[in-house]
């Protein structure tokens, strides 16, 4: 969530940043709204001291119809009466349109902040404009994809020949989108994970953490999901309790910290996890729907970063180089992409893509994407630390990133890494989790 203040104060000027994301605030809307919260706002003040002031000279003239009778003083003592029983009549119409006032301006507030919940990030200054992919712009590139001497066969080619890849048994049990891995293929994407895992947790200093895939909607709200992308998640209910299952494991890695105050001392918090993941891919319509390209459920390995705000862009830079060091002890050529404006996911101030090559389709896919939030979920979550200079809770930075996606990666082993006959060499760096098995067959 952005600072309201913005909302609040600089509505127009709000309107034109997020136009660059492809965004239409409706302004007028949202200042007739800030408006009429201003006017209400200030009746239900007054309302309430008129109250208090009217309470207050109530009792006053109560307290002395007694002393007024004892003294003999019986006429003034009706006339207190009097005006106490019209102070009374008063504050009880007072109460009546303080609590529509008091009705009214929630219902204001909600709205607003309906609004507020559905506006996405602002795109840090470096980030390119443009109204999507066809804008982002490329960093480097490493590796150089491999010529073959025969025909390449796409994953789904090579995982059908030997059944190690059957989406036929995994569309009667689930539908489509869903995939069964069998075998030698079954044990590669494991020893992805793990390879993955390990070299982050080893290498590059993140706790390895194990979440839960089902969350609440709270932790959905908090990392940006929800409300705006309620379409896209698998949703389980038990009784009156309503549950999602999570597209990503930085929704229960981020929420970690949510409505927390973290000392200074214990950032930056870094952590990893391997998890599965669901999306309904709604909007996706027939793309890649030939294998594991685009699954209803995957794993990845997700990374997380809670920072200082003055760390988030160095932390940026070290957890996208996290996810390239995979690619390249792996020996996968890619690219590395800076999304544009009109490119880059709700939460997002800038995300780096990483794109592995796919010999079958002669193009660079999506393998990775890091992404550095600002203090956008935080605000959401309300995630503090305690900055030492001050001794005051201020909000953290938070930073997601794919080190990687496995089934992609996955794909791109089996494609880069066949051979003529069919069979997969195994990259070096995974032979050890596969015990010492260099081709599979």
């Amino acid at each position: 969530m952005l600072d309201p203040a913005l909302l609040r104060n600089q509505t127009a000027a709000l309107g034109e940043r997020l136009a660059a994301r492809g965004y239409v605030l409706d302004v007028a809307a949202v200042e007739a709204l800030e408006s009429e919260r201003k006017a209400i706002q200030a009746r239900t003040q007054e309302l309430q001291n008129l109250r208090n002031t009217r309470s207050k000279e109530i009792g006053v003239l109560m307290g002395g119809i007694a002393r007024l009778t004892a003294a003999g003083e019986l006429d003034q003592a009706e006339h207190n009466r009097a005006r106490a029983e019209q102070a009374k009549a008063e504050v009880a119409g007072f109460g009546d349109e303080l609590k529509a006032s008091e009705v009214r301006l929630e219902e204001i507030r909600g709205r607003i902040e309906a609004i507020a919940l559905g506006i996405p990030n602002l795109p840090a200054d470096d980030v390119p404009a443009g109204a999507d992919e066809h804008g982002n712009v490329e960093q480097h590139r490493w590796g150089t994809p491999r010529v073959f001497d025969f025909e390449v066969r796409d994953h789904v080619e090579l995982g059908a020949r030997h059944g190690w890849l059957d989406g036929d048994t995994a569309a009667r049990l689930s539908g489509a989108r869903f995939t069964v891995l069998r075998g030698q293929l079954a044990r590669l994407h494991r020893a992805l994970a793990q390879f993955m895992l390990d070299l982050h947790a080893g290498e590059h200093g993140y706790e390895e953490t194990n979440v839960p895939v089902i969350v609440n909607a709270e932790s959905l709200v908090g990392t940006g999901q929800l409300p705006k992308f309620e379409e896209d998640m698998f949703v389980t209910s038990l009784g009156e309790h309503r549950r999602y299952l999570i597209s990503t494991a930085e929704i229960s890695l981020t929420n970690i910290v949510r409505e927390q105050i973290i000392e200074a001392a214990r950032l930056p918090l870094r952590m990893a996890a391997h998890s599965l993941c669901f999306r309904s891919e709604a909007g996706s319509g027939g793309r890649d729907t030939r294998g594991m390209i685009r699954q209803h459920q995957f794993e990845k390995v997700e990374l997380v970063s809670i920072v200082r705000p003055e760390d988030s862009d160095a932390e940026h830079a070290r957890m996208t180089r996290a996810a390239e060091t995979v690619l390249e002890k792996l020996g996968l050529p890619y690219r590395k992409v800076l999304l544009c404006t009109g490119d880059m996911g709700f939460a997002a101030r800038r995300t780096y893509d990483l794109e592995v090559w796919l010999p079958s389709q002669q193009t660079y896919r999506e393998i990775s994407s890091c992404s550095t939030c600002g203090d956008f979920q935080a605000r959401r979550m309300q995630a503090r630390w305690r900055n030492p200079d001050t001794g005051k809770p201020e909000l953290v930075h938070t930073l997601n990133g794919s080190g990687v996606a496995v089934g992609r990666a996955l794909i791109a082993v089996m494609e880069n890494y066949q051979q003529a006959d069919g069979a997969i060499s195994v990259p070096e760096v995974l032979r050890g989790y596969m015990g010492g098995v260099e081709r599979i067959a």
